[in-house]
């Protein structure tokens, strides 16, 4: 008999005809699938005879449409709705792209994946624990090493990045690493099994594993749990409230607050994604950016010992950075007014996982906006305004780490991205006790190897219309021999346009106070001057590993902290290309601009690589303190003057009295 909650899945299924979001008509060509749409896609993609009975998908999506369809389109217009499928066919050994019209109910294109796969899911994470639990070389292994009770066994599925030697061309490799419990609910992280791998082909199950000897295992806890630690006395009450509600105003998934608009969706593998930022500008709406996102990222080891050597993670295209994110916590994720966005997310079956609250919104204050105290004139009060910002948020787990994605948008223009790094370090257990350059020590017994997270943004710029021109901005000392710098005490501000792709790969450089700004040539200011926004990056490394290594070859956007490209509708992929899994190399942004092609005038995408080197300490044990990667976005002539000079006093009078 079917059961109620089947039987309210199939009518949502049924009802959702193109242009609706299960009961609700769809307001915008942007809107994300509804679990319905993601549902009833799979479903005609499963019926179309395409895919075998051991095909699973990994991801679904709004299959966004053109530019100009957005830019055309008209309230209470029908909206062409077409989802893109990924998944990966066990009997086929291929995985493949599918294009669904929900309008048709048919296939509109279907591809299977020559390069590369889809990324892992939880499907082939089953396969491996499934496979392992019976594989009796493994538990041998394991029994060498002193494990005798398996259900205490955490086996840790990895991204491999390569096949193994004796696996199939093809083979969908997963690479298994275990730790130990001592109890089900301590941190396994604690008790690394070192020294043993093994790798899983999860079509064909084949298992190649790799023992390179036996190192005593750590016993020393590592606990962090709030009921397994010390506590300190409990922290003063801290709460923050609106009276009279958030100042932010929504529209399914479009956004308002104070001149700001932006609509923003989930995407199963880049995470939170925004569309269509602009800024209302005296009644004038402006835009600034068509969509932004998190590309793709890498994490590459540093330790070329066999148990991390092979390890650079790319946890957004491999491993699907959307399909980890967390239901956030009032009063623990989150603080304040809170609205929460579901993000619906597609199993390996066709059937949807609605991730309850996966976005946040909400207001923050960030202490002062502007002030001036006239020093000359004391009778004359100090004038000073708070700033407030809009901050959206999603956080999102990653086996043994989690990252935080923070955007925030500010009163006078601005808007940043902060990046947040917590979890658990990856960890080695060391025989001998000591420390290396390589793999510092973090605990008794256990260390960590030095490591990279090195995250790129795709920034798609649309500043006042799409004819944009970038420009490489330095600060430089003037000559000493320079007339005009008689003091040699003179440095000024230096702009130099990036003309073509390969001209516009650039790295950061702090000591020159470098960034890059993005001008329409074409609107200019009060001043005259074209209107701009600028990136401004923070101090972050590129890709340390050689050129010629497999991970600087699979991750080619992290060897520089800079690409631009022509805007193209086939260049939407990762920055590593979308089926980065198990591919040899040389995709995403080292292919898109390998033509050189000119990016003066015109419809560009900046692509922003950043990150941090993790050289781990002993306070990143047992659990890791967040770290902060990030950027910024700054109106650089957008604006007439200071956007901000008319945000009201906080108190109501300017002026703030000592006391």
């Amino acid at each position: 008999m079917e059961s109620a909650e089947s039987a309210t899945r199939a009518e949502a299924v049924a009802g959702a005809a193109d242009g609706e979001i299960g009961d609700a008509a769809v307001t915008h060509p942007l809107e994300p699938c509804s679990a319905a749409e993601l549902e009833r896609a799979a479903a005609i993609l499963k019926q179309s005879g395409k895919l075998s009975d051991a095909a699973f998908f990994c991801s679904g999506a709004l299959a966004e449409p053109s530019k100009a369809v957005v830019r055309g389109y008209r309230a209470g217009s029908p909206c062409e709705r077409v989802v893109q499928l990924i998944g990966h066919d066990r009997k086929r050994g291929r995985s493949f792209e599918g294009r669904v019209s929900l309008a048709s109910g048919a296939v509109e294109s279907f591809t299977w994946v020559e390069d590369g796969q889809a990324p892992v899911s939880v499907a082939d994470v089953l396969v491996v624990l499934q496979v392992l639990a019976k594989h009796e070389p493994w538990r041998a292994a394991l029994a060498k090493r002193g494990v005798e009770d398996y259900s205490l066994v955490h086996v840790e599925p990895w991204v491999s990045g390569a096949r193994p030697p004796g696996m199939a061309p093809h083979a969908r490799v997963i690479t298994a690493i275990a730790f130990l419990h001592e109890h089900p609910h301590d941190n396994h992280y604690a008790r690394p099994v070192e020294g043993l791998l093994a790798h899983v082909d999860t079509d064909s199950r084949q298992v190649i594993l790799e023992d390179h000897g036996v190192v005593p295992m750590p016993s020393q806890p590592g606990e962090y749990a709030a009921d397994r630690v010390a506590l300190r006395p409990p922290l003063s009450p801290l709460e923050i409230s609106q009276p009279e509600g958030p100042g932010f105003e929504v529209d399914g998934h479009c956004i308002r607050w104070q001149g700001w608009q932006v609509r923003i969706s989930v995407h199963p593998l880049e995470g939170l994604v925004l569309h269509d930022v602009r800024y209302d500008d005296g009644g004038r709406s402006r835009p600034i950016l068509y969509r932004a996102s998190l590309s793709d990222m890498v994490v590459p080891y540093g330790d070329p010992s066999p148990m991390h050597a092979w390890k650079h993670a790319f946890d957004a295209s491999e491993a699907g950075m959307g399909s980890t994110a967390n239901s956030l916590a009032l009063g623990c994720d989150c603080l304040g007014e809170i609205r929460y966005f579901d993000a619906p997310l597609l199993r390996p079956d066709g059937t949807v996982d609605v991730r309850r609250n996966a976005v946040c919104l909400h207001e923050e204050d960030y202490g002062i906006l502007w002030k001036h105290t006239n020093a000359f004139l004391p009778s004359r009060p100090p004038e000073v305004r708070r700033s407030r910002r809009l901050v959206l948020s999603a956080i999102h787990t990653l086996g043994n780490y989690e990252y935080g994605f923070f955007w925030y948008f500010y009163l006078d223009g601005t808007i940043q991205m902060e990046i947040k790094l917590t979890g658990i370090v990856g960890v080695s257990a060391v025989a001998n006790g000591h420390a290396t350059d390589v793999a510092p020590l973090v605990a008794p017994s256990i260390a960590s190897p030095i490591h990279q997270h090195i995250f790129c943004f795709r920034l798609d710029f649309n500043v006042d219309g799409d004819a944009n021109s970038v420009y490489e901005v330095d600060v430089e000392p003037m000559a000493m021999n320079d007339p005009a710098n008689p003091h040699g005490s003179g440095f000024r501000s230096v702009a130099r346009l990036l003309p073509t792709e390969q001209e516009a790969r650039r790295d950061i450089e702090p000591a020159r106070s470098r960034c890059w700004r993005v001008e329409n040539p074409g609107v200019r200011n009060r001043l005259g001057a074209p209107v701009g926004y600028k990136l401004l990056p923070q101090a972050s490394s590129t890709m340390l590993a050689a050129e010629s290594s497999l991970h600087s070859r699979r991750a080619g956007f992290a060897r520089h902290n800079l690409w631009v490209t022509p805007y193209s509708p086939d260049e939407m992929d990762a920055a590593a290309g979308f089926f980065a899994n198990l591919h040899p190399g040389g995709a995403g942004l080292p292919a898109y601009t390998s033509a050189n092609r000119a990016i003066e005038n015109t419809d560009v995408v900046l692509w922003h690589s950043i990150g941090v080197t993790h050289v781990p300490r002993p306070e990143d044990w047992p659990v890791m303190p967040v770290e902060y990667a990030g950027f910024t976005l700054l109106p650089v002539g957008f604006f007439d003057g200071n956007p901000a000079i008319d945000v009201p006093p906080a108190n109501g009078k300017g002026h703030c009295a000592p006391g």
